[in-house]
């Protein structure tokens, strides 16, 4: 009888769609969710990353000191999309500097700017001031300052956290990986190392995998 049912438990489960089983992709190594809604994407060539990340946020800023080695385990392969978001009592302002210099090919520049004054200069980052400051020393100029307080990108930045609640952001940083690999730094109790080394896993077995 034992024997009846178990071989009716199987002959069911094969007949399920495949959907049924529908979780983390078998070949992707690593520690992540699939965004339900979105589909993965991969042309076997370019990994595709957003990062959600926030100039606000001590993790972000901690893990700007990881990116390069996560890039540089894979030269030429990651095309990277950074988008600013803001939380709670933090201004937008930060991410608008940040769309107007990635516009004028200082993206990084400012990116990095901004991270030092806010962590290492202890200076007000939601200050059109202290922003206009930094774009000055960047050479952004006048038209930086004009843009920036008319607010030009200010729908660039709300589109940001448009798209963070369509993937279901919960904390930054947050990567996407080619459309619906979620990683974060809470299964690693925010340690930045073993995230750093999480990615890598994540990136490495899509590209061994192709």
């Amino acid at each position: 009888m034992k024997i009846q049912r178990l071989a009716a438990v199987i002959m069911f489960l094969c007949l399920l769609p495949f959907s049924a089983f529908a979780g983390q992709n078998p070949s992707i190594k690593g520690v992540y969710t699939e965004v339900q809604g979105q589909q993965y994407k991969y042309d076997g060539k370019t990994v595709e990353i957003i990062e959600f990340m926030s100039f606000y946020c001590g993790g972000c800023y901690a893990f700007e000191k990881a990116l390069p080695v996560i890039k540089g385990n894979f030269p030429k392969k990651i095309k990277m999309r950074i988008l600013p978001v803001y939380w709670g009592n933090g201004s937008p302002k930060p991410g608008e500097a940040y769309f107007l210099a990635e516009e004028a090919g200082k993206g990084e520049q400012m990116k990095k700017a901004i991270f030092n004054a806010q962590f290492v200069e202890k200076k007000d980052i939601g200050s059109v001031e202290v922003l206009e400051s930094i774009g000055a020393k960047l050479g952004l100029g006048f038209d930086f300052s004009r843009k920036l307080r008319s607010g030009e990108k200010s729908g660039e930045a709300q589109k940001a956290l448009e798209m963070a609640k369509i993937y279901r952001l919960e904390e930054t940083p947050t990567l996407i990986i080619n459309g619906n690999i979620a990683a974060n730094m809470h299964s690693f109790n925010h340690n930045i190392d073993a995230f750093r080394d999480n990615v890598i896993t994540i990136i490495k077995s899509i590209v061994v995998s192709k």
